[in-house]
């Protein structure tokens, strides 16, 4: 990495972690006059948000309209502030393959995988890189490691390799002689052999990579000696965590990160989740985008991103269900916290009610925690098709637990009401893995 960008990126960490001392009262003015400055340039400089807003200038933030992926997308060409930036000619970039090249001499261009159903393209200029990547080293100071004076941490990434993914994208920036990147597609006895072969002291990685990997280091296959474990992209439940501890007596540090701001909330030295409040407003909403108080399960997250210039965002919509704490941390950070991320609205499975009165009955994954956390098994993954329910199983110690896991899930999605399908129980040697390498734990492919 070049050292210009390592100065830049640690002169950020250093003036952002300035707000990590300030009072609610400041960090309110604080957020108060940077969106007032956000919004007045995105009357001046895009064409989509004069007419978005168009009457609400002087409304406050919680009256405005919620931006969704797909009307940034439909409108990208009048969102973006560099009027001779067009959708057609990003995606002809793209599509001739640039690796890691930057759009016109100047954009880092990333897209999400497209969970949600709609894929999106994010373009981030030379500051908002940096501010990126300074926001996503800030968690390195909240969770402290010990001192190490001499050569740096030895450290291995487990992700996405694809040059278009956010995550790849951040590593590629970072990537230094001291780091090693994986593929979480990469078969796992290969991963294994490269980790032995690294020894790396810091690791980070999806949480279904972590539980594969915690695994391993108990059967004796996997032989490393950690200093740190971090974890980001997908649910941590408390299972992934105890079965970390057991094999490494760590505590893995939880990152909750979006492509289009990251971090969204990260994790102290005690243990609790902090959200990034001084480059964002962070609604949790409900359903009507109204905010919910702590302990009540949101239904979506909205941002409005300070710092965004090149494609601003003012009440974004992430489709995650996440839950405020109440309450202030030992830490001294005054950003609020939160207790749970449930993960995205769309991993939510759906089935008939069983009294045929055409109401729907969900099942979200934390439905299947108390069944399939403890399953003797390395990982678990539910899929619904045409066909039924299918949990699938990589490492089942127990094969004769599959019958009793079958007649649990029935007994629970009929506890909640729902016609069950029938319910497949199978071993299988991986889990299905998107574009970007995650393992969803909960995936539909029936056409809603």
């Amino acid at each position: 990495m070049r050292l210009n960008l390592l100065l830049q990126i640690a002169w950020k960490c250093r003036h952002l972690e300035r707000s990590c001392r300030w009072t609610p009262d400041q960090l309110q003015r604080h957020q108060t006059d940077r969106l007032s400055e956000l919004r007045r340039f995105v009357i001046e400089n895009s064409p989509f948000y004069r007419r978005f807003h168009r009457g609400l200038e002087s409304r406050p933030l919680e009256t405005l309209p919620i931006l969704t992926k797909s009307i940034l997308m439909e409108n990208f060409d009048d969102l973006v502030t560099d009027r001779e930036v067009r959708l057609a000619d990003v995606r002809k970039f793209l599509a001739g393959d640039p690796g890691f090249a930057l759009f016109r001499g100047r954009y880092v261009v990333v897209l999400t995988s497209g969970t949600t159903g709609v894929q999106g393209i994010f373009l981030f200029n030379p500051n908002e890189w940096v501010t990126t990547l300074a926001n996503l080293m800030r968690p390195m100071a909240w969770a402290p490691t010990r001192q190490r004076v001499g050569k740096p941490w030895r450290t291995a990434s487990i992700g996405s390799t694809t040059p278009w993914h956010f995550s790849s994208r951040v590593a590629a920036s970072l990537s230094t002689r001291w780091l090693l990147r994986l593929d979480a597609a990469e078969p796992l006895n290969s991963v294994v052999k490269r980790l032995n072969q690294w020894q790396p002291q810091i690791l980070a990685a999806y949480p279904s990579v972590l539980r594969e990997l915690a695994e391993e280091q108990v059967a004796g296959r996997l032989h490393l000696r950690l200093e740190r474990i971090g974890a980001s992209a997908e649910v941590l439940t408390g299972e992934i965590r105890r079965r970390v501890h057991e094999a490494w007596s760590l505590r893995p540090y939880d990152t909750y990160a979006a492509t289009e701001y990251a971090p969204i909330a990260a994790e102290c030295a005690q243990g609790r989740k902090h959200l990034v409040e001084d480059g964002a407003i962070i609604e949790i909403v409900d359903e009507d985008g109204r905010a919910v108080p702590p302990g009540i399960c949101g239904e979506r997250v909205l941002l409005s991103v300070f710092g965004s210039r090149t494609q601003p965002l003012i009440r974004y919509e992430i489709s995650d269900r996440v839950r405020l704490a109440a309450g202030e941390c030992e830490c001294g950070r005054k950003f609020r916290l939160i207790e749970a991320v449930e993960g995205r609205m769309r991993d939510i499975l759906t089935f008939p009610h069983r009294d045929g009165n055409g109401a729907a009955v969900t099942a979200h994954a934390h439905v299947f925690y108390p069944v399939l956390e403890n399953v003797p098994a390395t990982a678990w993954q539910v899929i619904q098709d045409e066909r039924g329910l299918w949990i699938s199983l990589t490492g089942l110690r127990n094969p004769d637990a599959m019958h009793e896991i079958e007649t649990s899930i029935r007994h629970i999605l009929e506890q909640r009401g729902a016609l069950a399908p029938p319910i497949h129980v199978r071993e299988v040697a991986f889990l299905e893995r998107g574009a970007s390498g995650k393992a969803p734990q909960i995936l539909s492919r029936i056409s809603r």
